[in-house]
Parts: C-alpha cells; sequence; structure tokens
C-alpha cells in the first residue's frame, strides 16, 4: 500500500537555451520510497534534482514537497531536506571534523549530532585527518554525512558513487540500507543498474527530459519481457518467421544478430535452434539471460544507459 506523496511534480519543465532538459514533467515520489532516475547523460536526471533541492527554478510547472513549494517555504524545506551534489567541494586544510562543525552550524546541529554522524559514516577515526588527505571514498561518506547531519526525511543524491571502487561504493549501500529502515525517502541518480537494483524498490527512466518507463523493478522486468535470447549469425531470418515462433514476445535485428524478448527461454530456445537449423543460418553463438533495466532501456530507446 503506497504511503503519502511526500513529493509533487506537476507539469515541470526547464530549458537551456535551445536545449529542453526536462520536459512537461508529472510524478510523485512517496514517503519512505527509495526511488532511482536512471537515464544517460542529456537525460535531464540532474537538471530534475536540483528543482527538488530548490536549486533551479522550473521554467514552468510545479513542485511541492510536503505539499509546500520552495518560493514560500524555503527555510523549512531546507532543513527538512538533505542532498549531496555531483561533486562536493570542501575546504581541503579543513579536518573532518571541522568541516562537519562548519556545515553543523549552519543547520543549528549539537556537537553530540555530530559525533553521532561521524560514527554512522565511519568516520571516527579520520576526524582530525585534513579533507586533502582523504581518499574519494571517504570524501563521500563525509559528503553524506554533511547531508544526514539535520537527520532529513528527504535524502536526495546525485551519482553518490561515481568513481568510486567496488568496496567503496557498497559502504555508501550499506548506509543507505540502514536509513531505508529508519524511513527516509531517497531520490537517487546514478548510472550503476546494480546501484538502482540493489538501493530502490522504484525506478524511473529518463530520456530527453521526458519519463519513458516508470515502476517497481520487477515490474518493470516483467512488462520488458522478463528474459532473452541473443544471438549472432552468418547472416539473419526475417523478423516475421522469428515472430511466429512461440513464446517469442518481440524481435531485436541488429547486422549480425539479434535479440529475442521472450516469456520463457527454455520453451522459445528449441524452437530458435530448429528454425537457424530448418533455414540453414550458421549460429556463432547463443547467450540466454533475464534482462536487465540496461536491455529495457536499450528496448525503449535504441541506445545503452551509459552512452
Amino acid at each position: 500500500m503506497k504511503t503519502e506523496s511526500i513529493i509533487q511534480l506537476r507539469g515541470v519543465s526547464k530549458s537551456f537555451k535551445e536545449l529542453k532538459a526536462v520536459d512537461g514533467l508529472d510524478l510523485d515520489i512517496h514517503r519512505g520510497e527509495y526511488t532511482a532516475l536512471l537515464g544517460p547523460n542529456g537525460a535531464g536526471k540532474t537538471t530534475l534534482v536540483e528543482m527538488m533541492e530548490g536549486i533551479q527554478t522550473p521554467d514552468s510547472g510545479e513542485i511541492l514537497l510536503f505539499g509546500k513549494s520552495w518560493d514560500t517555504s524555503e527555510r523549512e524545506l531546507r532543513h527538512r531536506i538533505g542532498l549531496s551534489l555531483q561533486e562536493t567541494r570542501f575546504i581541503d586544510k579543513l579536518t573532518v571534523l571541522e568541516t562537519m562543525q562548519l556545515f553543523g552550524s549552519f543547520l543549528g546541529v549539537s556537537n553530540d549530532r555530530i559525533s553521532e554522524t561521524l560514527a554512522s559514516m565511519n568516520l571516527e577515526d579520520k576526524s582530525r585527518t585534513y579533507v586533502v588527505n582523504l581518499s574519494g571514498g571517504q570524501r563521500q561518506r563525509l559528503a553524506l554525512g554533511v547531508a544526514l547531519m539535520s537527520r532529513p526525511e528527504i535524502l536526495l543524491l546525485d551519482e553518490p558513487t561515481t568513481g568510486l571502487d567496488p568496496h567503496a561504493r557498497r559502504e555508501i549501500w550499506l548506509i543507505l540500507d540502514q536509513l531505508k529502515a529508519r524511513g527516509t525517502t531517497l531520490i537517487l541518480t546514478t548510472h550503476y543498474m546494480e546501484e538502482a537494483q540493489h538501493l530502490c524498490e522504484r525506478i524511473v527512466v529518463l530520456d530527453h527530459g521526458k519519463i519513458i518507463a516508470q515502476g517497481q523493478l520487477k515490474q518493470l522486468l516483467s512488462d520488458g519481457g522478463g528474459e532473452m535470447v541473443v544471438f549472432k549469425s552468418a547472416r539473419n531470418p526475417s523478423a516475421q518467421a522469428l515472430q511466429k515462433l512461440r513464446g517469442v514476445l518481440r524481435v531485436e535485428l541488429s547486422d549480425s544478430g539479434g535479440r529475442l524478448i521472450v516469456a520463457n527461454m527454455l520453451q522459445v530456445l528449441p524452437k530458435f535452434i530448429a528454425l537457424m537449423k530448418k533455414l540453414r543460418i550458421a549460429v556463432h553463438d547463443v547467450e540466454c539471460r533475464k534482462m536487465t533495466l540496461d536491455d529495457i532501456f536499450i528496448s525503449l530507446t535504441g541506445r545503452h544507459l551509459t552512452e
């Protein structure tokens, strides 16, 4: 059962000269929901998040957080949200503790809360370390700690683990998993499919400033077909011949093979092999697997999510 809508966007658009970054977008984020915004560079993810954060102003449409707008309730909203941008710059010659104290002074956060936050970010042993000497993962945990000091109800993270090694990335995931249990609402932009699948129960796919798909991960994968047979061949049979195979939902052909989107690969594969043998078409390679979010994006746009 869905909880209340904590963020509402209605007809939101934003342009930069000739570029329509966000195009008439409607979206509801529910309390306690972890939502991933996915899309390639230029899809509108960062612009959308910056408008939710009150950093950018929409050209048209309305954005409400807790039923309130940035125009009338900025001071209150700043204390109820936490944010971490794509790249957070700190003062190199401040220590971790001094950095936390500096940002804490803006928010009226107590020293006890700062100490608690350092502990939850696993940065207690780095409290006296200058920021310039932190690793990439430690800097990201510091940025996350700054965002979480005021115990925000909404957390907005724009590609928080980009450039981190797998171990550092999973440290961030562990912290975010713990926040989910406390009822925090998360909006996350990411290029990592594994990250979206691990953290978020709801996925919103953007392209050219529009939502092209959204829903729970299982729903998106099911709607996309769920499974696929990928093949390489000397030449292609006709799409019509492949589509006639029982269990094939969709056919996507390329110059050197193609993909069959299917409901059950174990039922389709023997029929596919038999057809190719009947047509005397050599098959060089066959891969059967579950569909991924990137597969869905390719089906929707013809491009990879990382392009």
